[in-house]
C-alpha cells in the first residue's frame, strides 16, 4: 500500500529519489575525501611551474582534452603504448583533470621527453609535417600570442587559496619567468612535463606511493 501511495504522489516521489542519490553519492565521495592516495601528491610531483601551467590554460582553452586524454589504464595494451598506468597522486594538481575516453589522439599522460621541443614546434604549428596522416588541426596562431603574465599570477593566487603550495615568492617571480613567452613556448613546456614525474620509477615504487 506504502509503494502505491509513492506511485501516485509525484511530488513525494521525486524527493525520495533526490534522497536516494543523495546518499548514494555521499557514500562514495566522501570517502575519497580523505584517502591518501587521492589528497596527497604520488613521490616526486610537484606543481606546475608558471610556465607549463601557462601552457595548460591554453591546452584547455583550445580544448585539446577533447581529442586526448591524459589516463592510462591498468591493461597490457595501454601500458605497452603509453607506458606505466595513470596513479591518482599524479592528478593533485591538475583542476580540472585531463582524464576521459575519447582518444581521436593518443594519450598524453607520458609524452613528456618522448619528442624533442622542435617537434612539438612544428607538430603544433603543422601537424602533417611530422606525422602525414594526422588529423589534428594545426594551432600556427599560439606563435603570434603572449602569455599574459598578471593574468596567470591570479590564477597561480587562486590556486594557492585552494591549497596548492604555491609561495607568494613564486608566483611574485613568475611575472619575470614569463617575459617574451609566447602561448606556443607555454603549451610545449606543459606538454614536455606530462609524466616526467615518474620517468625511471619502477613498478613497484609507483605501487608503494599509490598504497600510501
Amino acid at each position: 500500500m506504502s509503494h502505491e501511495i509513492i506511485e501516485k504522489n509525484i511530488g513525494l516521489m521525486a524527493v525520495l529519489i533526490l534522497v536516494v542519490i543523495s546518499v548514494g553519492g555521499l557514500v562514495q565521495i566522501v570517502p575519497l575525501m580523505f584517502k591518501a592516495t587521492i589528497v596527497d601528491p604520488a613521490p616526486g610531483v610537484e606543481v606546475y611551474s608558471p610556465l607549463e601551467l601557462a601552457g595548460r590554460d591554453v591546452y584547455v582553452r583550445e580544448g585539446c582534452y577533447g581529442c586526448h586524454s591524459q589516463q592510462i589504464r591498468p591493461f597490457r595494451s595501454e601500458t605497452e603504448r603509453y607506458g606505466h598506468y595513470s596513479v591518482a597522486g599524479e592528478f593533485v594538481y591538475d583542476r580540472p583533470f585531463q582524464w576521459g575516453s575519447k582518444r581521436t589522439g593518443p594519450d598524453l599522460a607520458r609524452v613528456g621527453g618522448k619528442y624533442s621541443d622542435d617537434w612539438h614546434y612544428l607538430h603544433m604549428v603543422d601537424p602533417r609535417a611530422v606525422v602525414p596522416d594526422s588529423n589534428m588541426p594545426a594551432y600556427p596562431w599560439l606563435e603570434q600570442r603572449m602569455v599574459n603574465p598578471e593574468k596567470l599570477q591570479r590564477h597561480m593566487r587562486a590556486l594557492q587559496r585552494l591549497g596548492d603550495p604555491y609561495t607568494d615568492e613564486m608566483i611574485a617571480a613568475a611575472a619575470d619567468e614569463l617575459v617574451g613567452k609566447t602561448e606556443l613556448d607555454a603549451v610545449v613546456a606543459y606538454l614536455q612535463g606530462l609524466g616526467q614525474d615518474w620517468t625511471g620509477q619502477d613498478e613497484r615504487a609507483v605501487a608503494a606511493g599509490a598504497s600510501r
